[in-house]
């Protein structure tokens, strides 16, 4: 792998690092991807107790953040009781965002008009607290942009996560003001399409994740992902756009910065 100057850090945008995947080594994992020059990593919630125990794990680390919020899946479990709750959690300051909020028309874990109503209501969450959003999207691109407008996202701001549409839907997203992030599957041998994609998407707008402990970036395809390999899509994309990887590792922490409101040590 290419080396990547430790003045070009990368912000790993999007881990879940509570998940039992890191249950028996998280402080190793966490301090290997320090070593391996990463900046900052935003952990990010999928329910209202993950998200309790994503601040526990913030609060030891400096360059970790946490989003906090509901995931498609486990909407039908939610009550106004885990909306007060969640409120609560973003007064705390390692609180960056309302995530991972959404819709997954692909497993169908909870109804989709469940998933719906709660993504409408976390976006509405999202505006009262001034917290942008990280949005998930699987196989619910045209739902997605839609409820996007129609609860006038652009005056939240935030990341489409793992951004898997077409380039209808990423000039949609870019229109509302949304960040694009970028995760492993770019490294993939048979992502030549999603490749050709990213190609004409602008760096400025990018992110870069891990979603680990899930899509593990080549060559560790097949293993547990997290946060140190987020180098690796980082090198893809200046492959892609024919960068050197140290600016692209520049402007994408420069992006996550500004969308997160992260201070950074340089």
């Amino acid at each position: 792998m290419e080396e990547i100057k430790q003045k070009h850090m990368v912000v790993d945008s999007h881990a879940h690092l509570t998940l039992p995947q890191f249950d028996k080594d998280r402080r190793t994992v966490i301090e290997r991807a320090r070593k391996t020059g990463l900046e900052h990593i935003i952990t990010v919630g999928l329910g209202v107790e993950d998200c309790r125990k994503a601040l526990m794990v913030a609060e030891e680390y400096d360059f970790i953040s946490v989003a906090v919020g509901v995931h498609p899946h486990d909407t039908k479990t939610i009550d106004e009781k885990a909306y007060s709750v969640l409120k609560d959690l973003t007064s705390h300051e390692k609180v960056v965002a309302i995530g991972e909020i959404g819709l997954d028309f692909y497993r169908n874990l909870s109804p989709r008009e469940i998933q719906v109503e709660h993504f409408r209501k976390q976006l509405h969450l999202a505006r009262e607290v001034s917290l942008p959003v990280i949005i998930h999207d699987r196989d619910a691109h045209h739902e997605v942009v839609t409820i996007l407008r129609e609860e006038q996202a652009e005056t939240i701001g935030g990341v489409i996560h793992c951004f898997s549409g077409d380039w209808s839907m990423a000039e949609a997203c870019l229109d509302l003001g949304f960040y694009l992030s970028i995760p492993g599957t770019i490294t993939f041998r048979d992502s030549g399409p999603y490749q050709d994609l990213v190609k004409k998407l602008p760096l400025n707008r990018l992110l870069v994740e891990t979603d680990c402990p899930f899509l593990t970036p080549r060559p560790f395809r097949g293993k547990r992902n997290e946060p140190a390999h987020v180098c690796y899509v980082a090198q893809t994309l200046a492959r892609l756009k024919q960068m050197d990887v140290s600016e692209v590792a520049e402007i994408t922490t420069h992006n996550a910065q500004k969308i997160f409101n992260i201070v950074l040590p340089y």
